[in-house]
């Protein structure tokens, strides 16, 4: 498969399986799912992960993290006794990143690439790469989700990403790190409501069979009637890398790694798209 988006993905990032030994049994298929997901996508010898985390969230502009190398401590600050605090170290790609928020601002997009050494991860960052990737082999750019941008803003970025791929000769993966519905409440064995869990299985569905048309039409509603994390923010970043994915490729193929599983009234599932055969 020539440079580009070679693959894209939602994936799961509840603090509950950040530290595997202390996750609730309900939630072990989440993990086997991205571990199985992870080793499907590496066998693709992807160059890149592009991550969107729904928990690093920027106000106004959109970041592109240009970090030679990613190292710190990772903490679910709103959760510390889940994730106290976890190392992790991953090369990161400055060039990508670069042009990346170059392609950006040429489209009339506010974004920056940033190389803070302050700057760590937040735990939607952490939690997947570590089941994926346990290793590290693939380098990783992370992306905020941006309260002032829309749905269609987020489809734009993705398509964004694989024109800077296309550049710059790379395989990239597009990481979508977010519940589906997000209504949350306390108790993790929640589920979300009936009305919300057909939504989401409907979801999974269209996915599954590849229906991206079907998907993008019906997205704007599944993200309101279902209250998508971050307005659906973060899963419409996945929905414009897989709407590249069908028009480069003429058809996409679906499938659902490991199971649907709650989280506190949320609905999660690791879910990727790539070219049919």
């Amino acid at each position: 498969m020539s440079a580009g988006l070679i693959a894209t993905a939602v994936v799961a990032h509840t603090p509950r399986i950040g530290i595997e030994e202390n996750a609730p049994p309900f939630q072990h298929g989440l993990i086997r799912g991205l571990r199985e997901l992870g080793r499907d996508l590496r066998a693709m010898k992807p160059d890149l992960f592009v991550l969107q985390s729904a928990h690093w969230v920027s106000t106004f502009n959109w970041y592109v993290t240009a970090h030679a190398v990613h190292e710190g401590v990772c903490i679910a600050d709103e959760a510390p006794d889940l994730i106290p605090g976890v190392p992790y170290r991953r090369a990161g790609d400055p060039e990508f990143a670069r042009a990346l928020a170059a392609a950006m601002r040429d489209g009339g997009i506010p974004g920056n690439a940033t190389d803070s050494e302050h700057l760590t991860w937040d735990y939607a960052s952490y939690v997947p790469l570590k089941y994926l990737d346990p290793a590290a082999e693939v380098p990783a750019v992370m992306l905020p989700t941006v309260i002032c941008s829309d749905l269609t803003e987020n489809r734009r970025v993705a398509r964004m990403v694989h024109q800077t791929a296309r550049a710059l000769g790379k395989r990239v993966v597009y990481l979508s790190s977010c519940a589906l519905s997000h209504a949350v409440e306390r108790g993790p064995e929640r589920w979300p409501t009936p009305e919300r869990i057909d939504m989401d299985r409907r979801f999974i569905e269209l996915a599954t069979a590849g229906q991206v048309r079907e998907l993008l039409d019906w997205s704007p509603v599944y993200c309101r009637a279902a209250v998508a994390e971050m307005g659906g923010r973060t899963i419409s970043g996945m929905l414009g890398a897989a709407e590249v994915l069908a028009l480069e490729h003429g058809a996409v193929t679906g499938r659902q790694y490991g199971d649907y599983a709650q989280s506190s009234g949320s609905g999660n599932a690791n879910i990727c798209l790539t070219p049919a055969a």
